[in-house]
């Protein structure tokens, strides 16, 4: 057991090159068939703890699980399983983590479950409790993720920053978002930001994502300690973690900014997929540098053109769209693209086909409504699509009933040209004082009538923690003042946990507050 263990933990340390010359080595060495053998001879015989970690350290070198070898220790674990004290489980559910299903696995893998179970409420070390929740992963049936979320959290005092780290990882292995644990990590981590080692700021991101859990202090703790050792890091690795705070939809606008500044100052690091990814991140969380924001454009163009020699079509759509998104066309990219979408050379499998004619329509529409030669019209032509509105919206339309006395003074449900919809409509004169009735703004067009659009969007819509409206919304918004609409955005959540006073008081602001009438905001001119 010693020698097998030893070979794994120099094995271990090499790189995947040395790896599969020194297992070759090994394998081939008269010395370790012997050593098999005499293994295989008295797999019975051995200690508990010999018998575990010669099977961890067989699986990790690499012997085939079909072997006799393998086949037999883990039978011979099966026949010991209650013998085993908590170290020896714990390395077991990492051994058989690691293997591939079959009889044998599975049936010691569900005695370990029943173990593990029996054993619970024993086991004290924080450490075994992250791996066997790391180990036993997703599949682990409800009632034992809760048993040992309950376990831990009877720990919870003593944990360490280490384990506050690792805890993460093990609850995201088993998919079980804890409240009871993640709260009083988080707060550890926080405590001690500036010891997270740069690799375990992304796997936290990553974690958090997949337990679908939002700590906007958390997210800006960590983007507070990236931002003041901006310096240190390689511009590779904050792209890293920009890519990840967007996957979450967090916003970290100073980052954002020194980022831009470093592609500014230093463009030829961007390649073609670190160039997709900060295209991706500052259209999804709508990002528009403070300063110099037509140089990070231009820059970003620039380098775009370089990569269309080796882009793909795919690539391609994605780029023009997310630059779009922002409102800026980059012309050269936009021309190839509108030539191979002439040439049919943009049809791709049904599993993209959807995504890319929505991309598509959505470049199409930008280039039209963001032309400096677009001009607002007249009259809009609209449609009613439903006198019916969804159930998310019921509390909106009997506040609005309630504030201006009845259904004909806005419209529900209403679709604009270039596919856009909103949830409601309201008319008002040109001093913004009175709300006039749908009929008469439909039967004498006035252009001196201002147009309300109502959009209730989810909290998903808007930036992390704020009232940010990510890329699309922020895009839609944009392109509806074009067409001559006043754009209020409302986080549909926050409405609906209102009172209903509360409700109609909240829109009777939102309708005669002259805020309501202006909306600065930082959208890129074409580039014309």
């Amino acid at each position: 057991t010693n020698s097998l263990t030893t070979a794994w933990r120099l094995f271990k340390n090499l790189s995947e090159e040395q790896q599969r010359y020194e297992k070759q080595l090994i394998f081939e060495h008269p010395a370790f068939v012997k050593l098999c053998q005499q293994l295989l001879r008295d797999a019975r015989r051995m200690m508990r703890g010999d018998l575990v970690f010669s099977l961890h350290a067989l699986v990790s070198l690499g012997v085939p699980q079909n072997t006799l070898l393998v086949q037999t220790l883990v039978r011979v674990c099966q026949e010991k399983l209650n013998q085993l004290d908590n170290r020896c489980i714990s390395v077991l559910a990492t051994t058989l983590a690691g293997m591939d299903k079959d009889k044998n696995v599975s049936a010691l893998q569900a005695g370990l479950q029943l173990l593990v179970e029996q054993r619970i409420s024993s086991i004290r070390d924080i450490f075994i409790l992250q791996n066997l929740m790391k180990c036993l992963g997703k599949d682990a049936p409800v009632f034992l993720k809760k048993k040992l979320e309950m376990a831990v959290v009877r720990e919870i005092d003593g944990l360490t920053f280490l384990n506050a780290l690792r805890m993460f990882l093990a609850l995201a292995a088993m998919n079980y978002c804890s409240l009871p644990i993640l709260n009083p990590c988080s707060k550890k981590i926080q405590e001690n930001v500036h010891d997270v080692p740069f690799r375990q700021l992304i796997l936290i991101l990553e974690a958090c994502h997949t337990l679908q859990y939002r700590n906007v202090k958390l997210f800006s703790a960590l983007a507070d300690y990236v931002i003041s050792t901006a310096y240190l890091w390689d511009k590779r690795q904050i792209i890293l973690f920009l890519s990840a705070c967007e996957t979450l939809g967090f916003q970290p606008t100073e980052l954002l900014d020194i980022f831009a500044e470093k592609v500014i100052e230093d463009p030829d690091f961007l390649n073609l997929k670190n160039l997709l990814i900060v295209l991706r991140v500052y259209s999804r969380l709508n990002h528009v540098p403070k300063v110099q924001k037509h140089l990070f454009f231009e820059t970003l163009h620039s380098c775009l053109n370089k990569c269309l020699p080796q882009i793909s079509n795919t690539e391609l759509l994605k780029a023009v769209y997310s630059l779009g998104i922002l409102g800026y066309l980059p012309h050269h990219a936009l021309d190839e693209l509108l030539q191979k979408d002439s040439k049919d050379e943009l049809i791709l499998p049904d599993d993209l086909k959807e995504q890319n004619t929505v991309m598509l329509r959505c470049v199409k529409t930008c280039m039209e409504l963001d032309s400096p030669s677009f001009t607002k019209p007249t009259f809009v032509l609209t449609e009613n699509l439903s006198s019916l509105v969804s159930l998310n919206l019921r509390k909106a339309q009997e506040a609005l009933i309630e504030l201006l006395g009845d259904e004909n003074m806005f419209r529900q449900n209403v679709r604009l040209p270039y596919r856009y919809h909103i949830d409601f409509e309201i008319s008002m004169d040109s001093d913004r004082k009175k709300v006039l009735p749908i009929v008469a703004t439909d039967d004498h067009p006035d252009s001196r009538v201002q147009r309300l659009a109502f959009l209730f969007a989810p909290a998903s819509a808007f930036c992390l923690g704020t009232t940010h409206p990510q890329g699309k919304l922020a895009m839609k918004k944009r392109h509806l003042k074009k067409l001559g609409y006043h754009v209020i955005l409302i986080q549909n959540k926050m409405f609906q946990e209102m009172k209903n006073e509360d409700a109609v008081e909240f829109l009777k602001r939102k309708i005669y507050s002259e805020d309501a009438f202006s909306f600065p905001e930082a959208i890129v001119q074409d580039n014309n």
